[in-house]
């Protein structure tokens, strides 16, 4: 998969309207600023455009599917309109299914509850837990992480060749890792799998929200993906795609919705007819709200222009990468190497430095909000920085102090909503506080690294 800016003048497209634009943040040293979020990879701002919406909505929310009540019946089409809208944007095929859930996590369990007995599970080292660690009842495999996106598809190759040829098989793999960024080559995945009658999903978190999915396309047998990623922070998740295993699976849970008879048996049991549309895993009240501001984000990229939004987006990916390659103590992390495609999500560790002290320091002294740690990817991280299994370091809770090296790193990640000054200020601040070090002094409290209250290092 590439990303295309050809004939797109990133210049035409605005950042898009999201919430939080002009909220302030204190600094430690005096005074407040307006807040940069640069942390979309966990959790991407609302667009307006999805608030308004919801908002909008709102006082006409009611119960979905069976209501005899006008909002119930508006709120049922809604509901099932939003399951079309998002199927039209993921390039679903007729007899796919959209299935909404949680999250991705949600999803990929849900998935990973539905397949056949004995299926053989092929999943590289390198992906998010969500996607890592489902597969408790399969037979797994775990796939080294490649180094290049050619040497991804041979390794999956050989190991598929190996496999058991007749039992079923599935393959989970990522569209863009949340630690690098990176594309994955997902259409020549799918073709490795398909050629050795195994089935692939494709973990979409962090893809959706940055390039255009088609399932068709790509030849993917489902999609998972967050709407919180996806600028819809409202709890709900997708997953897509093909119907038979979902259909011939146990509920995902067991109760109303899921359910299309109930009947006591004679013996004093129950029987029960399950449904074997989506909401076979769909029991209990619909979050609708959820699914409704999921399709409100999907109408708003498509209106947009997803092409233009990319060009945008690889123009600010240019910038921060072009900007931390003129920091020599910077170290950015990257499997497939520097000219590989890749999202607005870019992960670095600074020599010298602990990367929770850095990433405080970026909150603390400039209103920047970024993420450290392990990013719910251990393997991977340890991978790419070259560490032991049994190094210190976990996601979100630094072991080392203030100045002492660390098993985390620190990752920025942008998108649709981000101003160029935020990215301009980012670079600003990495710069200053690799020359000049932190204005104040820290410590760690709860696992986190903070200013330590009036304490300061260095004078301005």
């Amino acid at each position: 998969m590439s990303v295309s800016t050809a004939a797109i003048d990133p210049s035409v497209c605005a950042p898009l309207p999201v919430l939080g634009q002009d909220v302030t943040v204190p600094l430690v040293t005096g005074g407040e600023v307006t807040y940069a979020a640069l942390d979309y990879a966990a959790s991407a701002p609302a667009l307006q455009r999805v608030w308004d919406d919801v908002a909008a909505y709102a006082p006409y929310y009611g119960s979905v599917h069976r209501g005899a009540g006008y909002l119930s019946q508006l709120s049922t089409d809604l509901f099932e309109n939003s399951r079309r809208t998002v199927a039209e944007f993921l390039g679903c095929r007729a007899e796919d299914q959209v299935v909404f859930t949680r999250s991705t996590t949600d999803s990929l369990n849900l998935l990973a509850a539905a397949i056949p007995a004995n299926c053989q599970v092929f999943v590289y080292e390198t992906e998010h837990h969500a996607s890592l660690l489902p597969w408790r009842d399969a037979q797994v495999t775990y796939l080294n992480a490649p180094r290049t996106p050619g040497q991804a598809v041979e390794t999956l190759e050989r190991a598929l060749a190996d496999r058991d040829p007749y039992g079923p098989a599935l393959v989970c793999v990522t569209g863009a890792s949340n630690v690098t960024g990176e594309l994955w080559p997902v259409k020549e995945l799918a073709a490795a799998a398909h050629a050795h009658g195994a089935r692939i999903v494709l973990d979409a978190a962090q893809l959706a929200p940055h390039h255009p999915v088609d399932i068709a396309e790509l030849d993917v047998d489902w999609v998972a993906f967050s709407g919180h990623k996806l600028y819809a922070p409202f709890g709900s998740g997708v997953l897509a795609g093909r119907a038979d295993w979902l259909q011939a699976a146990e509920p995902y849970l067991a109760g109303g919705g899921a359910s299309r008879k109930v009947a006591r048996r004679a013996d004093g049991g129950v029987d029960v007819d399950w449904h074997t549309t989506a909401a076979r895993h769909e029991a209990g009240s619909p979050n609708v709200i959820g699914v409704y501001s999921i399709a409100s984000a999907c109408k708003a990229l498509t209106e947009a222009g997803f092409d233009s939004l990319v060009a945008r987006e690889q123009e600010l990916v240019s910038r921060v990468r072009e900007g931390l390659a003129e920091v020599p103590e910077v170290q950015v992390l990257s499997l497939f190497g520097d000219d590989a495609p890749r999202v607005g999500v870019i992960s670095f560790v600074v020599r010298g430095w602990n990367s929770s002290h850095f990433a405080a320091a970026l909150s603390a002294e400039y209103g920047i909000g970024v993420r450290d740690g392990l990013f719910c990817a251990h393997p991977l991280v340890r991978t790419l920085l070259g560490s032991e299994p049994q190094d210190p370091g976990e996601c979100g809770a630094p072991e080392a102090e203030p100045g002492e090296r660390s098993l985390n790193a620190i990752r920025v990640s942008f998108g649709a909503g981000t101003p160029d000054e935020h990215i301009d200020r980012f670079l600003r601040a990495v710069t200053e506080l690799v020359r000049e070090g932190a204005q104040w002094k820290y410590r760690t409290e709860d696992g986190r690294c903070v200013p330590d209250r009036g304490e300061v290092a260095r004078t301005v």
